[in-house]
């Protein structure tokens, strides 16, 4: 029954206004008036989208999975605010649907992450090595990965995701042995 639940939270609509609430949050940080005006914007026309009747019950089973909680107002309004549980669920999301982009020219630099996770950390550990290898990174060795395309924002994210941040390294290279065999196998010129 649990696996079921899970399923069915996972639903795109609800994807959505689980994000579209971040970004309430991320709207309350914008200093610029113009990147508050392009959110409220966006914020709108999602919201249009989805039945009312649909928002209320999706609300409520936030709600009741912690995800959100109600905060009332001095003028006695309710607003539904993100709660700590909510904000994971979110960055999973992002992590789920994490690409890195690839432009059409290489600037010959390789990108590297190393990694000397403990053994009491080896679910993250693992994690973080099918997180990469679904990125398309060759590995190297057991805790060593290459990438051909700067990747160092998507790099941080996961890293602070796994609560990893001490264990991994990042770097860029310019020179590197055994070039050629990566070249291949990134399909590089």
């Amino acid at each position: 029954m649990k696996r079921n639940r899970e399923k069915r939270f996972y639903s795109p609509t609800k994807q959505k206004i689980l994000l579209l609430l971040a970004a309430g949050v991320a709207l309350s940080f914008t200093r610029s008036p113009k990147a508050k005006n392009r959110v409220l914007k966006s914020l709108s026309k999602e919201w249009k989208y989805i039945r009312r009747d649909y928002l209320y019950r999706t609300l409520d089973e936030f709600y009741n999975n912690r995800l959100i909680a109600w905060e009332e107002e001095a003028d006695g309004s309710i607003r539904a605010i993100l709660a700590e549980r909510g904000e994971k669920r979110i960055l999973k999301f992002k992590l789920d649907q994490m690409e890195i982009r690839k432009p059409k020219q290489w600037d010959k630099k390789w990108r590297i992450v190393f990694f000397d996770i403990p053994e009491k950390m080896k679910l993250g550990r693992n994690a973080l090595r099918e997180k990469l290898k679904e990125l398309g990174f060759c590995e190297v060795q057991k805790s060593i990965y290459l990438f051909p395309h700067e990747c160092k924002d998507e790099i941080d994210f996961i890293v602070e995701f796994f609560d990893a941040r001490r264990f991994v390294h990042y770097a860029e290279v310019s020179n590197l042995t055994n070039e050629a065999k990566f070249k291949l196998h990134f399909s590089l010129s």
